[in-house]
């Protein structure tokens, strides 16, 4: 019909698909990564910096529970008394590994990611720093006039003159100087601030120094406690210990094996003031012997003054008293000697002990309160009032029952449940007491003082302080040295002048070269300030 028509799409020519500009559709569907590419793009993001820094983010967050709840290797009554007083929550806490932060794999997984992030950060930038440590200045651009800090001068030198000149200037200031020349004219290239660089690689890399060291000190070393009395010694065994906590790595039989006697102790209070009573000094006098066969060396142990043998160190943490008892049953005979140590309880050192004896019919205990100068008040009861031994005296309680030594072996406490009370009486020095019902004789034969004294070893505290060191070293040149660069060209004018263009680029931010540049060009011979 007239007026009407039909479109009609037209073939493609052959070869016209071929000229298309979009992708071609793949029948089989849009392709993923593949294993090899989700690899690598998991690497990439473990290896960068932002995953670094988050990690050892998740690190300090991570070691927050290990203040704040009791770890096994460092105190476990506390653990088990947390046990016992929270049923609910405790035996959760316990499967999570709160108890034992740092042995955690939760922990561990952390420490490990954060080494690895930081290895596959750093490695590389240190290859490619050390490949453009080798490398010159890149050659002077064309139109220095460009660059956003530039300056034009004139000199009556010959060009050689005035790049020799600039070559010079720089090199006298440790800029590493490079020369060339191109179809416009003669030029000279500097560069400087590569230590800025340096230094954020130092840092990096005593940060994995750090990390090297703690793992070494926390898998090969070790720590404990250790109470010693006066006139005994101490042998460097496990039995020996306290509290003892190996590292992960180091067994029992790789303890050094020394010892140390305590020969003295000597403490100094203020006496009158508002601070009566406030330790001024004490100190420890002993002999410690590397080796069973060593000649012995006396030493004074002091507050931040340990005593340093066979790669451990003993530091005086603390002291107190220990009352030296005498039990004897109906017939006479001594079924206890010893000297007690009684642990502090207040700055005056009111301090608390027992005394368990097992083998007599009945088993008998007595608690005590040594008193180095005893006071009574109507209120308080019996009191220290000085720490310093003026006045000493023990106040004693008898008791009679089952002392339950295998479920509490703790020589500091007694579970008075279901035990009989026999007796209380205050003894000082030479003084002895019959206890009624029982027979016991108990005689108070005197006191010694004991030092508390924290031993470890670290095989990584050294190492962990140079890295430090190096951090810091490495953070002061990272923030302090600017990186930057500057170019001279010098050409022959028309009117016989030489026409000088210096320039400039800071490669930092918050950097400029516009000192620099003035610096060169002062230096330079006989400047005339261009238009």
């Amino acid at each position: 019909m007239a007026g009407h028509s039909t479109a009609t799409a037209a073939a493609p020519e052959p070869g016209a698909a071929g000229l298309s500009t979009a992708p071609a559709e793949d029948p089989s569907g849009p392709r993923g990564l593949g294993p090899v590419g989700w690899l690598r793009w998991t690497w990439r993001q473990l290896t960068s910096m932002r995953t670094a820094l988050v990690l050892l983010f998740l690190l300090a967050i991570a070691a927050i529970p290990g203040s704040v709840f009791p770890q096994r290797t460092q105190n476990l009554p506390a653990v088990n008394d947390y046990l016992r007083d929270n049923p609910t929550w405790g035996p959760f806490m316990d499967r999570l590994g709160l108890f034992e932060v740092y042995g955690s794999a939760w922990f561990a997984a952390i420490y490990v990611l954060l080494f690895v992030s930081l290895v596959g950060c750093v490695l590389p930038r240190t290859v490619t720093h050390l490949r453009t440590l080798r490398q010159p200045p890149p050659p002077a651009p064309r139109l220095l006039g460009r660059l956003p800090e530039h300056r034009t001068t004139t000199a009556d030198a010959d060009p050689e003159q005035v790049l020799a000149q600039a070559r010079q200037a720089l090199r006298a200031r440790r800029w590493r100087v490079r020369t060339g020349s191109d179809a416009v004219s003669g030029w000279v290239a500097a560069e400087k601030g590569y230590a800025r660089e340096t230094g954020n690689l130092l840092f990096h890399l005593a940060l994995l120094g750090i990390l090297v060291a703690v793992a070494v000190g926390s898998l090969f070393g070790f720590s404990g406690k250790v109470i010693v009395k006066t006139g005994s010694g101490f042998a460097d065994t496990v039995s020996q210990y306290d509290e003892f906590s190996p590292g992960r790595l180091a067994g029992a039989d790789q303890l050094p094996p020394f010892s140390m006697t305590l020969d003295a102790f000597h403490a100094d209070y203020q006496r009158g003031g508002r601070q009566n009573g406030a330790p001024r000094s004490f100190e420890a006098t002993v002999t410690s012997k590397e080796t069973p066969d060593a000649a012995p060396v006396t030493t004074t142990v002091e507050v931040n003054e340990p005593l340093e043998v066979s790669g451990v160190r003993m530091y005086l943490t603390g002291h107190g008293y220990a009352p030296t008892f005498t039990i004897r049953d109906r017939s006479g005979q001594v079924v206890f000697h010893d000297t007690v140590v009684f642990l502090p309880q207040d700055g005056n050192f009111t301090s608390t002990g027992v005394v368990k004896v097992q083998d007599t019919d009945p088993p008998f205990a007595l608690q005590g309160i040594f008193l180095p100068t005893a006071a009574i008040d109507e209120q308080r009861g019996p009191y220290s009032s000085f720490p310093a031994a003026d006045n000493p005296a023990v106040f004693l309680a008898a008791w009679t029952g089952d002392l339950r030594l295998d479920t509490i072996p703790n020589v500091y406490r007694l579970d008075t449940t279901g035990m009989e009370r026999v007796g209380i009486k205050a003894l000082t020095p030479g003084q002895s007491w019959t206890v009624p019902q029982t027979g016991h004789r108990v005689s108070f034969d005197g006191f010694v003082e004991f030092g508390a004294f924290s031993v470890a070893r670290d095989p990584g505290k050294l190492p962990a302080l140079v890295a430090s060191v190096l951090a810091v070293l490495g953070l002061a040149l990272s923030l302090l040295v600017r990186r930057r660069r500057v170019w001279v060209r010098a050409r022959r004018a028309a009117d016989g002048s030489t026409v000088v263009e210096v320039a400039g680029l800071a490669r930092s931010e918050h950097a400029t070269v516009a000192g620099d540049l003035d610096t060169l060009v002062a230096a330079l011979p006989g400047p005339d300030p261009g238009p």
